[in-house]
């Protein structure tokens, strides 16, 4: 059975960090222009060397809308200020005029509040830290693994699940939320 990364251009681990590097440029740029505003880098959590497809740009902008909503339910009074489409991914970097640990709250309960929501990753950060907020500043629980109930960073660091079981994953959240595109 074919599944939505059977497509896509194949990226290493240059590229990754590549981007990584461009990302680092991109959020200090932004802080030039709004030194004392929060900013939200938001991207999603791909294993495996296709980060970057048609399927994927659909989940991401499901999963942006899904964002945005929660910052409009919630009064944060956000601008995005640049959005990326590369072959690593699509990315979104937001300025906000909200408190840091506010933004922070509604990021995460963006990340947790559905299967979309937790593939994604949303960065919150000021200029004063070097990187951005965690959970555990806020003294919120780690971030779970999407396929078992262990903290995510664990099971990445021992590689417990194969790349091959986090893309089923992936695929299946596509194939409910898009079920009439979903490939045969």
């Amino acid at each position: 059975m074919k599944t939505i990364f059977d497509e896509g251009k194949y990226q290493g681990i240059a590229e990754v960090l590549g981007e990584k590097d461009r990302r680092v440029k991109m959020q200090e740029t932004i802080f030039k222009k709004y030194p004392d505003r929060v900013l939200v880098d938001v991207k999603m959590n791909i294993p495996g060397p296709i980060k970057n497809n048609q399927y994927l740009e659909m989940m991401f902008k499901k999963g942006i809308d899904e964002l945005e909503g929660i910052f409009l339910k919630n009064n944060l009074s956000y601008k995005l200020v640049v959005s990326w489409n590369y072959d690593t991914g699509c990315e979104n970097f937001y300025i906000v005029d909200n408190k840091i640990n506010y933004v922070k709250k509604y990021s995460v309960k963006f990340e947790d509040k559905s299967e979309l929501g937790r593939l994604f990753d949303a960065d919150v950060l000021i200029k004063s830290k070097k990187q951005a907020i965690s959970r555990k500043d806020l003294g919120l629980p780690a971030r779970k693994c999407f396929i078992c109930s262990h903290p995510a960073k664990e099971c990445a660091r021992s590689r417990r699940h194969s790349i091959e079981e986090l893309q089923n994953y992936i695929f299946q959240i596509y194939r409910k939320n898009f079920k009439n595109q979903t490939k045969k």
